[in-house]
């Protein structure tokens, strides 16, 4: 009782370090580092023409990043339980610049392969500033704090393809890792003067025990399973959209530039509105219904997307849907889970993002595959029944939570 009166204090003292102004550099950080992982999806034909990959392949310069993003999110988020967040914060900031360095001066592609998949491994800082924001929140506003990190987060991705496909154009796509770098430096200025300076607790497991905690939610925690499903679900239909969507887009009779079509994620700025008001709502105690509805959105949303060709505002309206439906799923998700364990916000963020990972790696991979042997239909086909899938699983899961309720 003692101990927990302790934990309590301790929160309650770290929650004052929770200030507005920085919640919004938590934000913009976390965009900057975001967009490290999607800067290549308007850039995947230019690097497939340099590297000599095909469109069959060249959907693994996404994957490798996914991949050892979800390698990141077990190996080194789990650490902010464990280690000082603001050292941690800070060192894989300066590690992640010279990864971006290097992938904008490669030459070879085993040297591309490896700078990249370095960039995939760091880039899951983002999720530690989602987690040590949680921490430093109170309870009674971590979703909206969350949300509003996580808005900064879909900023990040959709101006990462505007950003990309404005300055592949103007100066190639070498430029564009070359900036992100640049930014990432002056982000680390900027944190060493912003992030609080507190004492750390530290929990008393050691690395190994710890990455063994993270790895034992999953069985501890149904909520956690369910809405790792949904997560993977999401980001699998997200990822299938954004990695193929270039390829017909630039490619005869539509023939855009990288930058009109990096433009296209200006259409989904709605999921940045739309997270910060789910988390809101689950605060409130409407996770449920916001996750239902968003669902439905999700399946609906490729009807337009599916009619690109027909016209270009179809792709817009879709892109909309999709994007809202998507983050507004994701931050309830997480507003749902930080509530059951709030001592293990960063294992709890590791093991609920590597279903993320898991789903946006498979989704880069088979959309490429199956456009190149379907076309956009075939993609669109894909994407509709992922969605609806993820859909089946929540009214599974409340059915079951129905029934057992009945039985108890």
């Amino acid at each position: 009782m003692q101990s927990s009166l302790q934990n309590s204090k301790v929160r309650t003292s770290t929650n004052q370090s929770m200030t507005s102004a920085l919640a919004w550099v938590f934000a913009i950080c976390s965009g900057l580092s975001v967009a490290n992982i999607y800067y290549a999806q308007p850039l995947l034909d230019s690097i497939a023409l340099e590297f000599d990959l095909s469109h069959a392949t060249i959907g693994l310069v996404i994957t490798v990043t996914q991949i050892c993003y979800a390698l990141g999110l077990l190996l080194l988020v789990p650490l902010g339980d464990l280690v000082n967040r603001r050292k941690l914060i800070l060192i894989q900031m300066l590690f992640s610049a010279v990864a971006l360095i290097v992938v904008g001066t490669s030459t070879t592609q085993p040297i591309l392969f490896f700078a990249i998949a370095m960039v995939g491994l760091l880039a899951v800082i983002t999720q530690t500033f989602v987690a040590y924001a949680a921490y430093l929140s109170a309870e009674s506003e971590r979703g909206s704090i969350v949300g509003r990190v996580t808005s900064g987060i879909v900023i990040g991705i959709l101006l990462a393809r505007t950003v990309a496909g404005v300055m592949n154009d103007w100066l190639g796509w070498r430029s564009v890792y070359l900036l992100s770098a640049s930014l990432t430096l002056i982000s680390v200025f900027v944190l060493i003067r912003m992030l609080p300076q507190q004492s750390f607790t530290k929990t008393k497991l050691n690395y190994l025990q710890l990455i063994g905690s993270t790895l034992r939610l999953y069985g501890e925690l149904r909520v956690l399973r369910i809405r790792g499903i949904l997560a993977m679900l999401i980001f699998m239909a997200f990822s299938i959209l954004w990695t193929a969507v270039v390829l017909p887009l630039s490619a005869p009779p539509i023939s855009l530039s990288h930058s009109l079509i990096g433009a296209f994620g200006f259409a989904g700025i709605a999921g940045a509105l739309a997270a910060a008001k789910a988390g809101k709502q689950a605060d409130r105690g409407f996770g449920q219904k916001t996750t239902v509805i968003s669902l439905l959105l999700l399946v609906l949303s490729w009807i337009p997307i599916a009619l690109l060709h027909t016209s270009l505002w179809f792709l817009v309206v879709g892109v909309i849907l999709l994007d809202l439906a998507v983050q507004a799923i994701h931050v309830t998700n997480q507003s749902l889970i930080y509530h059951v364990r709030p001592e293990a916000q960063s294992r709890l963020t590791a093991s609920y993002m590597v279903f993320y990972s898991i789903g946006s790696a498979v989704g880069s991979i088979a959309s490429t595959q199956v456009y190149a042997w379907f076309g956009w239909e075939g993609v669109c086909w894909l994407g509709a029944g992922v969605s609806a899938t993820a859909l089946l699983v929540w009214a599974v899961d409340r059915l079951s939570d129905r029934l057992d309720a009945s039985q108890a």
